[in-house]
């Protein structure tokens, strides 16, 4: 399992070299340089040669790539151009639907990055999340409710929407991978609605989420801090327990084994 806390990772077109730059001193975790959907068709190949130059001559820089879909004419040359660049870091691979995809995204010698977002991809989450070379599962909530015909906004579509989720979460556990991503908030002027949205990710599992906009990455951020309250009793926790005590009383409560792995983790967090 990586070590790596992706808490935002913020998507810049690949047909925006001009932005690439900023997109990586945004203070995001991660940079993803789009070919896929933020790139008109006649652009996709012009998206991996402004990428190509712009890691050429920053030879520090080190951004994911979404690749174009698997049945997209693209797709190949996009998984070459991510073998080729030490650059390029890891691979967000759009319209996973089998293990056989993922491999292909595998041999690139990147981590891969499934995103989840349709109902093939959904049913075949155990296979997808078991393969070799994933590090983490991600959420496109807006592509899977297109796909299942969800009434955008509604409380049913919200309801259904948080069973893929929680499918998500099951199946980054059994595998061993790092906690998922939750899917893109499109409104970038509605940093309430963002904050809220991250809160509920989070309290299901998420570790972050996808964001396309650098305005969103600190909301995201603040929505996952934990509070100065939660750290204080977290580092009690841990203080407590570095006896190597099994089990002990922190604040009048019982403290066990899960008890202080969640202490560990708020302060990783933070």
């Amino acid at each position: 399992m990586s070590s790596f806390i992706a808490r935002s990772a913020l998507f810049v077109p690949g047909s925006r070299p001009e932005r690439f730059a900023k997109a990586l001193a945004s203070g995001a975790d991660a940079v993803i340089v789009d070919f896929e959907d933020a790139v008109e068709e006649p652009l996709k190949r012009i998206a991996r040669d402004n990428l190509g130059q712009f890691l050429t001559n920053n030879s520090l820089a080190r951004v994911l790539v979404r690749v174009n879909a698997p049945d997209h004419p693209e797709h190949a040359a996009d998984l070459a151009f991510c073998k080729q660049h030490p650059g390029v870091s890891g691979v967000l691979l759009p319209k996973v639907e089998n293990a056989l995809q993922v491999a292909a995204a595998a041999a690139t010698g990147k981590a891969v990055w499934p995103i989840i977002e349709s109902a093939r991809g959904l049913l075949n989450l155990a296979e997808i999340a078991g393969a070799p070379g994933v590090e983490r599962l991600s959420f496109g909530g807006l592509d899977l409710a297109l796909d299942l015909n969800l009434s955008s906004g509604s409380a049913a579509a919200g309801f259904a929407l948080d069973q893929a989720r929680l499918a998500l979460i099951v199946h980054s556990r059994v595998a061993g991978l790092v906690a998922p991503l939750d899917g893109v908030h499109p409104a970038i002027d509605d940093p309430e609605g963002l904050h809220g949205s991250i809160r509920h990710a989070y309290e299901m599992g998420f570790a972050g989420a996808l964001c396309i906009h650098p305005r969103q990455v600190p909301v995201i951020h603040a929505a996952l801090a934990p509070s100065a309250e939660d750290l204080a009793w977290a580092r009690r926790v841990v203080e407590a327990g570095s006896g190597g005590a099994g089990a002990y009383q922190v604040d009048g409560q019982m403290v066990d084994a899960p008890v202080l792995l969640r202490a560990r983790r708020l302060l990783a967090l933070a």
